[in-house]
């Protein structure tokens, strides 16, 4: 983060704890919303939480880790998401994030160099009957084969 958008983030997140912080077991609702404005959950965020809420950084910290849906770094431009649950990993999920990685030129839980792809094994996106499954940027793809794979690779090449 740049201190420009830091400024604006933590705004953002002190907007956030304001209209949240009042209802019952606000933590989760909290960092989704912020996830949601913002992309991820800045470490920098961690502290106005906690007080907002009357947490301790540890609590927060610790919700925010153990969930591998919030992100503690920036996403890239284009999130690509491949479902790992049991009916995806039977329809062939794990030879399918392992394509992605080659297609897409990172790794899985990270963002290519350039920021234009971040690579995200998922576990369940809901479309057990139309395994195996891939999202990007919140667009769903079922019934998903390599072949399929690579031209969707290709279109999220020229989008990035």
């Amino acid at each position: 983060m740049t201190n420009e958008s830091d400024s604006a983030s933590l705004a953002r997140v002190r907007e956030l704890v304001a209209l949240h912080g009042d209802q019952p077991g606000a933590l989760m609702p909290l960092l989704h919303a912020i996830q949601e404005a913002l992309g991820w959950v800045p470490q920098e965020a961690l502290p106005v939480i906690a007080e907002g809420l009357n947490l301790s950084r540890a609590e927060v910290h610790g919700v925010v880790s153990y969930y591998h849906f919030f992100r503690t770094k920036a996403p890239g431009r284009r999130v690509v998401q491949v479902c790992r649950a049991e009916s995806c990993k039977a329809c062939g999920a794990d030879e399918l994030l392992a394509h992605a990685e080659r297609l897409f030129g990172c790794k899985s839980h990270e963002t290519r160099p350039d920021g234009a792809v971040t690579l995200e094994p998922v576990y369940c996106l809901g479309l057990c009957a139309l395994s195996p499954a891939v999202m990007v940027n919140q667009r769903v793809y079922a019934l998903m084969t390599p072949e399929k794979l690579a031209k969707l690779a290709a279109r999220v090449e020229q989008a990035a």
